[in-house]
This record gives structure tokens, sequence and C-alpha cells, in this order.
């Protein structure tokens, strides 16, 4: 029996290695496979799909609602809401559009059902609400620890003068720029979200860039 072992122990070896080879390849495969894709895959089942989809949207779905939002307290609410409405609707998706226009439509829709349903509470705190800068001040301060005092200084200077300007624009506007500035989305994926032409965001756009920099001239003066 002694003179089995070394026979057996070259075997064992190439097999645990091919296994780690395999989890390798997989994983890299499904870092470079397309949302669409990844969304197919978790629709039948694929749970490691959905958690890249995760890791590629959640900050931007997140930074996107804590813009948009007039609560800070409703942003999780409705990040999380968007994330759970996924899962619901994962056998039912179609690749018709960019998996991200499509988690982003769920979280718009969210966010408007709230604000149908709270308007004459928003109609009592006009003036005071928080338009998200709670949450994005949170996350901003975060990573301000690791900034010398006059560039955190400088950095919190700046954010003030961001939010003044965003506040000023009219709501289409500004959810326009945001998609496109700090979301990364391309005017046709914005339309898709919005549900308006091209040309009339290219239009929204267009007004905020100019009302933007007509208020940085204004502040200089």
């Amino acid at each position: 029996m002694p003179d089995l072992m070394p026979d057996l122990m070259p075997e064992a070896a190439p097999e645990a290695a091919t296994e780690v080879a395999t989890e390798v390849a997989t994983e890299a495969a499904t870092e470079t496979e397309s949302d669409e894709g990844l969304m197919l895959r978790y629709g039948a089942g694929d749970l490691p799909a959905f958690q890249e989809l995760y890791r590629r949207h959640h900050q931007g779905l997140y930074r996107f609602i804590a813009w948009r939002s007039p609560r800070a307290d409703w942003v999780d609410e409705i990040v999380q809401d968007s994330w759970i409405k996924l899962h619901q609707a994962r056998g039912r998706y179609r690749p018709d559009a960019a998996f991200r226009t499509y988690l982003y439509q769920i979280a718009r829709n969210r966010l408007l059902d709230l604000l149908r349903q709270h308007q004459h509470l928003l109609a009592a705190e006009l003036g005071n609400g928080t338009d998200g800068r709670d949450v994005f001040d949170a996350l901003a301060d975060a990573a301000q620890d690791v900034m010398s005092p006059d560039a955190a200084l400088e950095s919190r200077q700046q954010r003030d003068s961001l939010h003044a300007a965003l506040a000023a624009l009219p709501s289409d506007q500004k959810e326009a720029l945001i998609l496109q500035q700090f979301c990364g989305l391309s005017v046709a994926d914005i339309a898709e979200v919005v549900a308006a032409p091209v040309e009339t965001v290219k239009s929204r756009l267009r007004y905020a860039m100019r009302k933007l920099r007509e208020g940085s001239l204004s502040a200089q003066r």
C-alpha cells in the first residue's frame, strides 16, 4: 500500500490547480461580460452575476438619487427598493435597452411615486429640504478625511458652489445634468431614463450648462 501514495499525490495537485484556474477564469469572464448578459444570467438564477451588477452600479445609482431626492431620508429607501424591484423583475428582463437605463428607470419611478404620495408634506417643507445634500455631503466628508486642511476647505467651497448652482436649475435640467455629469449616461440613455426625446434632453443640458456658466461668472464678479 505505501508504494501507491506517490502515484496518487501527483494526480490530486493538477485537479486542485484546474479548479482554481476555472474559478479565476469564471471571475474574469464575469468582470468583462456586458451588463445585459449578466442580467440575463441573473434571471436564470446566477447570483454572482447580480453581485457583479451591484458592484458596477450601486455607487452611480446612489449618487443619482442622492442628488435628485428632495429629502435625504428617502435615499436609502429608494435605492434599496430599486434593487428589490430589479430582483423581482429578473425573470421578465429583456435587453431591449441598456441595463443601466433600466435600473435608473426603476429608481426614478420609485422617486416619482414618493413625490406624488408626499406632495403636501414637501410643499410644507419648501425651502427647508436637503435636496439630497446631507447624503452627498456625508460621502464627500468621508473622502476629505485623507485631504490636507487647505484641500478639504477648497473642496467644501467648490461643493457649496455646485450645490447652489444645481439648486437654481429647473428640475428637468438638473436631472439631465446629474445623469450626464455624475452618472456617466449618454444623451440617448438619459432620454430613455426620463422618457423624453433626445433633442429635448440636449436642450435641457444646453440650458443647464449655460445657467451654470452664468452663475459661475456672477460669483466671480
